[in-house]
């Protein structure tokens, strides 16, 4: 997943308001400040690099105050100048306008996801409604939206370039999205409704964190955690110990409705109290329920959709990405539901016939799947993913996978340092040098897990690359591995592997940004086009010749042995049935809660029965696949900016299938093949039309039928994909 930051206040907020400040509402009166505050001046560090062992939680919501201030001053100063407008006093004044807000909000929101406390939760709940009324003072302010029009109608008249056009056009185009045509009583309604929203998603992610921590399971004995490996068992006796259960053992949650611990458990009845405990989180009561927060959002979010004149808030999302209607998305995902159940029902065959051999006596559950799906692997295929680990260990990953691909790809080096300042110990960093030696950004690296961190991976840009204000790119990768023992190696599976290849592809569509405006950059591109390059790069990690060079065992340095890479190899399409299934299940549920109207919003006490109506109405309520995220635990959606926008992996998977068509075909992993892919496409960021860039790239129009392959889905849909 990637955490855009074109404007880090639009992202935080999950809104489509342009990113910048306004000036029709009085700023608040900032609060005392000391001249200390890093956040006052550029950090003098690498690239700008943050300051983080300087930055105190008190210093944000100064900082916070005045970014929002000081924006206000500016953009007032663009509303009322005299001067008849033009692209430079206008355009470009707001794209320059905020920098001190962009630079808070950047390292606040990022930490948040990474590394929160109970002071930043606090600011975060303060700050929300504030930025929310920032955003719509600039959105709503009529004197500033007049002189963009005014620049749109006679557009064509500017001698603009390419991106300048585009730019123009972009900022049109937010205004009116963000609500600049309304009438004053409609403006008034949409910042309460926007004001509601930012607070409502924020309190969804921080109910979700405590409910996930609250929720791990305790387990009393170690026989109970037979089948786990011996480090696993250790690293469960030390986080009780951690909280305070010695002698017992704790499994911590993931994000996911799938977890880890389930492919290896033996006992059933563990097995079944971890999904349950999964599961339900957010909707068993208590202070930490998430259900009514989902009925609020979904409510009005469809409220604040037909305000702007849109039948329901997936359609007023999916205006602006390359799918562009509710039909395109709802056809490509009801095309796959089909036959991807049906998958999913021949892989559960096959599990119950080995249940019913072994005299189980019962049913396949979902809390059975990840074992099953285990033991089927092992028998079709001689292997289990455990023996896999120890070739994967964490380190040669990164330097001998990850980074040796984007070298042979891209040319790329990198150079780890220690005297940056960091947040946990744990994060490194990386200076990364281009093919020319030039230093190109600074990769920050945050591989493990910890109770303050939000489930899942994204990509965070702390500073982004452009032209306009000379800047470079500062970008984050974040994991959320189980940190072994002390001493112990950190070895992954190979799901975590795919992953590290994955989020670093988002990391090198920031890194490789090369456009002139702080709007396009890097993965400032639509929603369903930026997991596009993140899920080409994962190609990689099972790309032979990549993965001879990072799979060696951790003690020994032995390769993977032939035999068992080509098993690896020879399961690609193994339990596809599932991973599509789950996903398609979260995916369709987005989509239910924005394609309705206010009225049909469910109420608190519904949630779950709306959650399975919807999945019913489209063939995806099939119990032992529950969907990858269920409502009230489904961040991307209530929390995490992809609001109607889930559909965007599998979207993007049909452009990256097709791409890695065309890597095979031109010979792979070669320099000119990076170096193409880089120049048409990843160094564009949003300065060109998505599809445009696509079709320049690829040289022509995406195909569905390698996606349909991959996932072993030949019947699903029609051959051609949706423009």
């Amino acid at each position: 997943m990637n955490s855009r930051l074109a404007c880090a206040v639009a992202l935080a907020l999950s809104l489509s308001a342009p990113a910048f400040a306004d000036k029709a509402e009085k700023p608040a009166k900032t609060a005392a400040v000391s001249v200390s505050n890093p956040f006052f001046a550029k950090s003098p560090l690498t690239f700008q690099y943050p300051q983080f062992d300087k930055i105190k939680d008190s210093d944000f919501a100064p900082a916070f105050e005045k970014g929002m201030a000081e924006q206000l001053a500016e953009v007032a100063a663009i509303a009322d100048n005299k001067q008849a407008p033009n692209f430079d006093n206008t355009i470009v004044a707001l794209e320059k306008s905020g920098q001190l807000l962009n630079r808070v909000a950047a390292v606040f929101f990022n930490l948040t996801g990474c590394n929160t406390n109970d002071a930043l939760e606090k600011v975060q709940a303060e700050m929300a409604p504030k930025l929310s009324a920032h955003q719509d003072a600039i959105a709503l302010n009529g004197k500033l939206f007049a002189r963009v029009q005014s620049l749109y109608d006679q557009r064509d008249k500017l001698g603009l370039d390419a991106e300048g056009q585009r730019l123009l056009w972009r900022y049109y185009t937010d205004f009116v999205r963000a609500g600049a045509k309304l009438n004053d009583a409609d403006k008034a309604k949409l910042k309460d409704l926007n004001a509601q929203l930012a607070s409502l998603q924020t309190e969804f992610s921080q109910k979700l964190l405590k409910e996930t921590n609250a929720s791990a399971v305790v387990v009393d004995k170690k026989d109970d955690l037979k089948g786990l490996s011996d480090d696993a068992v250790t690293a469960a006796a030390e986080a009780a110990k951690a909280k305070k259960l010695d002698g017992k053992y704790l499994l911590a949650l993931q994000n996911t409705s799938g977890q880890p611990p389930l492919a290896s458990l033996e006992s059933r009845a563990l097995r079944e109290k971890l999904m349950h405990a999964s599961l339900d989180r957010g909707s068993h009561g208590g202070e930490f329920d998430n259900r009514e927060v989902v009925a609020k959002l979904a409510r009005l979010r469809a409220e604040r959709a037909q305000l702007l004149g849109y039948a329901d808030h997936a359609s007023y999302v999916l205006e602006d990405q390359t799918a562009k209607t509710t039909t395109a998305v709802n056809k490509l995902l009801n095309d796959l539901a089909a036959p991807a159940v049906a998958n999913a029902r021949k892989e559960a065959a096959d599990m119950q016939q080995l249940i019913d051999a072994e005299k189980g006596g019962f049913q396949l559950a979902a809390w059975d799947w990840s074992y099953y799906a285990e033991k089927v692997r092992k028998a079709k295929y001689e292997f289990d993913e455990s023996q896999l680990r120890p070739y994967f260990e964490l380190d040669n990953v990164l330097t001998n996978g990850v980074f040796f691909a984007a070298n042979r790809l891209y040319g790329l080096s990198f150079k780890e340092r220690h005297d940056l300042p960091v947040y946990n110990p744990d994060v490194r960093v990386w200076d990364v040098f281009d093919k020319d030696g030039k230093q190109l950004a600074v990769f920050i690296g945050d591989y493990y897990a910890r109770s303050n961190k939000r489930g899942g991976a994204w990509m965070n840009e702390y500073v982004s690359q452009n032209g306009l204000l000379g800047t470079h790119p500062v970008v984050a990768n974040h994991l959320n591995i189980p940190k072994p023992s002390q001493g112990e190696p950190t070895l992954l599976t190979f799901d975590e592997v795919s992953t590290a290849f994955h989020e670093f592809g988002h990391a090198l569509h920031g890194m490789f940004s090369n456009v002139k405006y702080p709007r396009f950059a890097g993965t400032n591109v639509p929603l369903d086009f930026v997991e596009y390059p993140s899920q080409v790069n994962e190609m990689w990690a099972a790309w032979p010749e990549v993965l001879k060079n990072y799979a060696k065992h951790y003690k020994t340095g032995e390769p993977l042995p032939q035999a068992l890479l080509d098993k690896v190899l020879a399961t690609q399409k193994f339990n596809q049935g599932f991973a599509t299934t789950e996903y398609l299940g979260a995916a369709l549920l987005d989509q239910a809660y924005h394609q309705i109207k206010p009225d049909q919003a469910p109420t608190a006490d519904k949630v779950l029965d709306f959650e399975a109506a919807a999945l019913k109405k489209v063939g995806l309520d099939y119990a032992p696949v529950p969907p990858r995220y269920r409502s009230t635990y489904f961040s991307h959606t209530f929390a995490g900016g992809y609001s109607a926008g889930y559909y965007a992996y599998i979207w993007s998977e049909v452009l990256d299938a097709d791409s890695v068509e065309w890597f095979k075909q031109n010979g792979g992993l070669k320099r000119e093949n990076g170096d193409h892919f880089r120049d048409t496409l990843l160094s564009r960021g949003g300065s060109e039309d998505a599809m445009v860039l696509f079709k320049n790239f690829s040289g022509k129009d995406p195909y569905v039928q390698p996606l349909l392959e991959r996932r072993g889905l030949t019947a699903a849909a029609p051959a051609t994909a949706a423009k």
